[in-house]
């Protein structure tokens, strides 16, 4: 089975829930997508970094490192910065930004590889509404990187994309919510 359709098979049996839902931003859906129960799998975790690297690459972009809002972009940011390693291409490394720096110690907001003046993209794992990734942009901007893009694994088409690309930020989602959602349509029926 080729890697994008055994990914959105993990996706579908791992992150998709159908049901009545409360969102954080306090809006009902009828579908929930948790990708921390792909993203920490195993095989789910290898397909990110693989399709992730790959996406990059067929983008033309060439980051020093990618990272975004911890913990939602941390596990396929590491899976992507392992992919590149393994194809032996230049090495993607890899960052988290936390919600708020710390308040002890050296007081970071940006943990990991990261420097001023790298060239990065930023993950999330779900984009909605656009915020995490919107925060982490500007985490970024405020430590003197530059964003090349979004990369995100769902985009929930609900917006956020939209909000990303009028901030200036180009965005590269692997899959859009309705393919998640046809599919798991077409399992019901089949």
């Amino acid at each position: 089975m080729p890697e994008r359709d055994r990914l959105l098979h993990l996706l579908l049996e791992r992150s998709l829930r159908l049901g009545e839902f409360t969102l954080a931003s306090g809006a009902r859906s009828s579908y929930y997508i948790d990708c921390r129960t792909t993203t920490t799998h195993a095989e789910g975790q290898y397909l990110c970094g693989r399709l992730g690297w790959r996406a990059l690459r067929e983008a033309g972009l060439q980051p020093a490192a990618v990272g975004g809002l911890t913990m939602g972009a941390d596990p396929l940011a590491y899976a992507l910065a392992h992919a590149s390693w393994r194809e032996g291409g230049p090495p993607i490394h890899a960052f988290s930004v936390r919600k708020q720096p710390k308040s002890h110690g050296t007081g970071k907001r940006i943990e990991g590889c990261f420097r001023p003046g790298d060239r990065v993209v930023v993950i999330e794992d779900v984009i909605t509404s656009g915020g995490s990734a919107l925060q982490a942009c500007e985490a970024v901007a405020a430590e003197g990187g530059e964003v090349l893009a979004v990369l995100a694994l769902v985009d929930r088409e609900a917006g956020g994309r939209a909000a990303l690309e009028q901030a200036g930020h180009r965005v590269l989602p692997l899959f859009p919510v309705s393919e998640l959602l046809r599919a798991a349509g077409a399992q019901a029926a089949g």
